[in-house]
């Protein structure tokens, strides 16, 4: 099912209200809370493909059994760009159509695995936490790099052949706002963070629950294989 995107009337249009808007709604992200256990209920990938020549964006959410894995709802939703690219606001271009995209969504989504950040952001206000707090879902953000952030390697004693499971947390200054991950043994980490309603250590778990196989979580691959296929048929 595909919908179309429709920018809010009151969206922020510049970084300056973007801004704002985000230090507004980070006063309200729920750190306290653990969240689903990891493979139970369902679980969704959220994720984004643009045509910035075209000036549209794709998104999708694909719906998992958290126990099996199996695909038991998706959907997509396109529509024109609706911020400009600025890092550290991505969330004002990604989040109208991972909105609509969620809403087409039968019954409840349960956590919410997103391809980026949620506290570990310049602004400790990623995607993963707009989102959180916008829906009122659990919400986590696995990234593929780290953003302006540091940490050790994952069992550094072992370097590159650090098995699955090994992490570092991830600082800003002193504090850790995530953990890089392997959810690989030998391979190179993710980047967990806590977006809403969650705690580090159930996102780390269901991060490892969502990589069986491959480095990335189920979620972020099937919902980035949809909203590229999206986006090639809107704008073909």
């Amino acid at each position: 099912m595909t919908t179309t995107v429709r920018t809010p009337d009151d969206w922020p249009a510049t970084e300056e209200h973007a801004r704002a808007v985000q230090d507004e709604l980070r006063r309200r992200v729920v750190l306290d809370e653990t969240g689903p256990a990891p493979g139970t209920g369902r679980v969704t990938g959220v994720d984004v493909a643009y045509d910035d020549e075209r000036g549209v964006v794709a998104a999708a959410a694909v719906v998992l059994d958290a126990a099996t894995l199996d695909v038991v709802a998706e959907a997509t939703a396109v529509g024109p760009v609706s911020f400009p690219y600025v890092p550290g606001l991505l969330a004002f271009r990604e989040l109208p159509a991972v909105l609509a995209a969620l809403e087409q969504l039968p019954g409840d989504p349960g956590l919410v695995v997103c391809d980026g950040y949620g506290l570990a952001h310049p602004r400790r206000f990623g995607l993963a936490s707009h989102l959180g707090v916008l829906t009122g879902l659990p919400t986590v953000g696995v990234a593929k790099n780290p953003f302006v952030l540091t940490h050790a390697d994952p069992d550094a004693p072992r370097g590159p052949d650090a098995p699955r499971g090994s992490w570092a947390p991830l600082l800003a200054g002193t504090e850790e706002v995530g953990r890089a991950l392997r959810t690989r043994d030998g391979v190179k980490p993710v980047y967990v963070s806590v977006g809403h309603r969650t705690s580090l250590d159930s996102a780390c778990a269901h991060t490892l629950a969502l990589t069986p196989r491959f480095r990335l979580p189920e979620t972020t691959r099937r919902a980035d294989a949809l909203c590229r296929r999206a986006l090639r048929e809107a704008t073909a």
